[in-house]
Formats: C-alpha cells, structure tokens, sequence
C-alpha cells in the first residue's frame, strides 16, 4: 500500500499549487487511504519561537494550534529530532490529547538542510497500529516535502 501512495505524494507536490495547498492534498491523501491514519497534519517551527504552529492537516479540528518544544509527543520531536512512536497515548506521561477517540500516534521531524523544521503527525483511534513500514513510509514523505520547502 504504502508503495502505490509514494508517486502519488510526488505528483501533488510536483504539482503547481502553492505549498499549503500541496501539504493539505498529502494530509488528505494519507487519511483517505490510510485506515489507522485518522488524523494527518504538519506541524513548523514558529519562526524564532522555541514553538511549533500547527500548519495543513486533514482530520478533527484541533485547538492545539501551537505547542511548546518539549511538550507533548510533537513537542518532544521538536528537541530529540527522532521519530516517536506511541503505541498507547494512555501510557505516556507527556501527552497533549487531541481527542478522546485517539489511542495512538506517530510524529517524523521533517529536516530541510539538517535542520528539524517541523514534523508530520499522525493519529490514530486504532491502539498500537504503527510498524516500521510506517516509519519509513513516513520518513519518504517528509524527504520529498523537505524539497518544496
């Protein structure tokens, strides 16, 4: 599955729109075709700010629009620089819930000549559904959307 959706995330992001337009296209992709992805969003450094903005995503409305490095899961990327993987949301002590229904989440940062910029973030209602095949799927994702930005 994830094979088939890599030429398609290259055609949206080789596409003319402009780049918000783009990244909502690859959130809207993945949830669509994505069974445990049930929310997709891109989170960017806020300028100077030691933040993270919320930027397109694909899902629930979410009130965290921005959070602090070093809180929550995407908080914590944005200092470690490494993928986090929560199998159950329950059993972190560091979680920020989006929603009641979301049991498990993924966070890949997302570099652009080295530097951690942002990160793809994905929910899921499904508890423990994220392998390494996600991981890496992810990981492709990012590296194709590092060179539109």
């Amino acid at each position: 599955m994830f094979t088939s959706l890599q030429s398609e995330i290259i055609s949206i992001l080789e596409s003319t729109k402009d780049t918000d337009s783009k990244l909502l296209e690859v959130c809207e992709l993945l949830k669509k075709k994505i069974d445990h992805y049930d929310w997709v969003g891109f989170y960017f450094k806020n300028g100077e700010k030691e933040e993270l903005k919320l930027g397109p995503y694909a899902g629930a409305p979410t009130d965290h629009a921005i959070i602090p490095f070093g809180k929550g899961i995407c908080g914590q990327v944005a200092v470690s620089n490494k993928n986090f993987v929560v199998p159950d949301v329950k059993a972190q002590d560091n979680y920020i819930a989006c929603s009641i229904t979301v049991k498990s989440e993924i966070v890949v940062p997302l570099f652009v000549n080295g530097e951690n910029i942002g990160q793809i973030d994905i929910d899921s209602n499904t508890l423990d559904p994220f392998t390494e095949e996600d991981e890496r799927f992810l990981e492709f994702v990012n590296l194709e959307v590092a060179k539109i930005l």
